[in-house]
């Protein structure tokens, strides 16, 4: 972790910014660019001054960086980007990805992915990642000569190996378990979460409404008055307290999102290793197949039923000129299938020594923030409670000099 990236340079966005632009169909659109900003940590410390490197990004580069990372890295748990669109929203939040609080708190998010990426021991010392931050011009172009689209499994692939590994390993097929409950789970917190928001913005603006009976009570009332007057004023304040309480609240609820993404992080990682484990199945049978019609030809024997067994019986055997050069071809690819089975059998070994190094990795990381995140989101509420009663100990003050 010393060498990381994140120990070498300062990462910011800095700033978004709503601009019009036309797409690769020649259509005008709009869009929101991310101001990144580095600096090296190294020259600071030596007391040089060091001018800031910046350059703007588009959120689909940052998603196309990702892909990269996640084809490139298949048994690392990347960390994901912050969602595309508002969901899980309250009725005061916008579900514009254009809207400002909302392309704020996004900026955040993809502010702290680049942190992520920079202090993960493996991916910060990526090259294209480096590049990402620091290159202006040329960078799609680095990341396409990788080739990196040709090395992603389609869809279909991946769902056939789900279905037909025969033996999956057990710990794999726990942690896509377990990432499908971890996702459940924090789908449910949020949704809960912004119900309660619906419902508490509405409680503290109703208080709103005594601060206006009681300026009207204290017109008709000359000794109590300035008692009513106060008071209201103390309700007024307590209404208007909701507002900057639940913009903090989304920043502990982002904080879940991100674990909510998370979750199909692991997934894809699972989806790897059956993809792995069912490419080696699928060349033991090979082996085995053609190891099988090497011992029948060698024996003249046919064990099981084959089209081209009934093709002999029908129109005659092979002569043994015939059969000895297709054993010489099988022996070729027998041979070449089992330094491909022993070649797939170390890959498959290595894939999950690096990928459960670094799934352990990422529950230290997850325990740890999600634990600091629900401390911190409990006291915001004890405070938020706390005010609450000053409030109301103001109010009955204000009542008792009456």
């Amino acid at each position: 972790m010393e060498d990381c990236l994140a120990k070498k340079m300062e990462i910011t966005v800095s700033e978004a910014e709503k601009r019009t632009g036309r797409n690769a169909m020649n259509m005008q659109e709009t869009y929101t660019a991310y101001l990144i900003e580095t600096r090296s940590v190294e020259s600071q410390s030596e007391g040089q001054c060091v001018p800031v490197d910046s350059l703007w990004r588009r959120y689909s580069e940052f998603e196309l960086l990702r892909n990269y990372l996640s084809v490139t890295y298949p048994h690392i748990v990347v960390p994901p980007l912050p969602e595309k669109r508002a969901d899980f929203v309250w009725h005061k939040l916008s579900a514009d990805n254009m809207d400002p609080d909302f392309v704020e708190r996004r900026r955040i998010g993809l502010e702290n992915f680049l942190l992520r990426v920079a202090s993960h021991p493996v991916l910060c010392q990526d090259k294209i990642f480096y590049s990402f931050l620091t290159q202006e011009g040329g960078w799609k172009e680095m990341v396409n000569e990788t080739g990196f689209q040709l090395k992603a499994d389609s869809r279909l692939k991946a769902l056939n190996a789900t279905f037909r590994v025969k033996n999956p390993d057990k710990r794999f097929t726990e942690l896509k378990h377990y990432s499908d409950e971890l996702q459940c789970v924090i789908s449910h917190l949020l949704r809960v979460r912004a119900r309660v928001a619906d419902r508490l913005y509405g409680v503290y603006k109703v208080h709103g409404n005594y601060g206006r009976v009681f300026s009207e009570w204290s017109a008709i009332e000359k000794e109590m008055g300035d008692g009513l007057q106060s008071a209201g004023h103390h309700m007024d304040v307590y209404a208007a307290s909701i507002d900057d309480i639940l913009e903090e609240e989304e920043h502990y609820a982002d904080q879940l999102k991100e674990y909510l993404f998370y979750a199909e992080a692991l997934r894809a990682v699972c989806r790897k290793h059956e993809l792995m484990q069912y490419d080696l199945e699928m060349a033991a049978q090979d082996l085995t197949s053609k190891k099988q019609q090497c011992e029948e030809l060698a024996t003249g024997t046919v064990r099981t039923f084959s089209l081209k067994g009934m093709t002999s019986k029908l129109f005659g055997q092979e002569t043994p000129e015939q059969r000895e050069a297709k054993i010489k071809v099988l022996e070729e690819q027998i041979q070449e299938g089992e330094e491909q089975l022993k070649s797939k059998n170390l890959e498959g070994r290595d894939f999950v020594k690096s990928a459960w190094a670094d799934i352990e990795r990422f529950k230290e990381q997850k325990n740890h923030d999600l634990k600091e995140a629900l401390i911190s989101y409990a006291v915001m509420q004890i405070s938020m409670c706390k005010k609450g009663i000053q409030v109301w100990t103001n109010a009955k003050e204000c009542f008792s000099k009456m």
